[in-house]
């Protein structure tokens, strides 16, 4: 058997989000053929590992150089040096950037390097930040290839990072939806249990300011009806979500479980999958929500409004509290077939869009191409 391909993966964090999600897909679909070290920007930011099966050849780098920090010659050769071990290096979003400015000085011996970028944190939810613009026009040049997972994205790397489109590889995130298919698991989310009557109001997200759950919190506070909110997820943001609940006076109607894996044993536990993120480009949640189902509720940020079916699109409202609200009203006082019924469209648009397969044979078609070794990956 060949020697397998020593891929390097700079993130900006390795806590399980959207990115982390497909990039460790991708690591267990390649199986014994590639094995992988991890940089978190944040190194106690892990959490996605435990998300790695067993058997996949993986290590979190220990001390290495620093992926942020003020421009410095010094730590993009660092950073070079470290990377020139590798067959492949992959880098993650703004906070992977500098790795990939370390190529673009230090160019020479250097291996491939794809960029993934996925989105945008709080700070710039509202506006992309000209420095930030500009340095990616500096820096990107040095990749083999640029990827993004939605067309918000790729309009941004064509306008506003100067890319040629050639460069940009538009590669819708994608999962197994046959997972999705089979009924829920009732034990799946610790201590939770539906009640007789109760419309279960989900979301799966990192609790971080750009996912703004308070505002979900808010926004299902003000629902007429019988429901309750479970947030699957955990971050900085736990104990602002709580405080909200208490002065919402909702806090007996809001479960937060903390993070769980398998999302597809415990999502088809809700009635309804709602974000109210201030910034998503292409969030996997909504195609785990779709393929379990359900009806999507969530503000029209990123693709979303592209993602669901023809008949969910009346749920998919503008990026306010009480729009949010009026959408999560419209979907638990409808009747439960209404909400199955749109549900169902969601799945079939899943299962002939979202699929991973496609998207797996895509991304390791890419890495070969980029290293020049056809059928190591696949």
């Amino acid at each position: 058997m060949p020697q397998p391909i020593n891929i390097l993966h700079l993130h900006s964090t390795f806590s399980l989000g959207g990115k982390e999600a497909r990039a460790v897909r991708l690591m267990n679909a390649f199986g014994e053929r590639a094995r992988h070290t991890i940089v978190s920007g944040m190194p106690d930011q892990l959490g996605a590992r435990d998300a790695i099966a067993g058997g996949i050849r993986y290590e979190i780098a220990q001390d290495p150089p620093p992926l942020t920090g003020k421009p410095s010659v010094s730590r993009y050769e660092a950073l070079a040096k470290f990377m020139r071990r590798f067959d492949l290096v992959l880098t993650y979003n703004w906070g992977a950037v500098d790795g990939v400015m370390a190529r673009r000085v230090f160019s020479k011996g250097m291996p491939p390097l794809v960029h993934h970028e996925d989105g945008f944190n709080a700070d710039e939810a509202s506006g992309l930040k000209i420095e930030r613009n500009m340095y990616r026009r500096l820096a990107l040049p040095a990749v083999y290839a640029l990827v993004v997972p939605s067309q918000t994205l790729e309009k941004i790397a064509l306008r506003s990072w100067k890319q040629p489109p050639e460069r940009i590889h538009r590669i819708p995130n994608g999962i197994d939806t046959a997972l999705y298919a089979g009924k829920p698991d009732p034990k799946a989310i610790p201590g939770f249990r539906r009640k007789p009557g109760e419309v279960v109001i989900g979301t799966l997200a990192g609790l971080r300011e750009v996912k703004d759950l308070p505002a979900l919190v808010r926004a299902v506070g003000g629902v007429s009806s019988r429901v309750r909110l479970v947030i699957v997820g955990e971050g900085p943001e736990r104990e602002r979500i709580m405080d909200t609940a208490e002065a919402m006076g909702m806090e007996d109607r809001l479960h937060l479980p903390g993070f769980l894996t398998e999302p597809h044993r415990y999502i088809g536990l809700f009635d309804i999958l709602a974000l109210s993120s201030k910034s998503e480009q292409f969030p996997i949640a909504v195609i785990e929500g779709m393929a379990a189902g359900l009806p999507i509720a969530a503000p029209k940020v990123g693709d979303i409004p592209h993602m669901v079916a023809p008949e969910n699109d009346a749920y998919i409202v503008d990026r306010t509290e009480v729009r949010l609200r009026d959408s999560l009203q419209a979907l638990a006082g409808c009747p439960p077939a209404a909400r199955a019924f749109v549900g169902s469209r969601n799945r079939a648009k899943a299962v002939a869009d979202y699929d991973e397969g496609v998207m797996i044979a895509r991304y390791a078609a890419l890495y070969e191409e980029a290293m020049g070794r056809p059928g190591t990956l696949a």
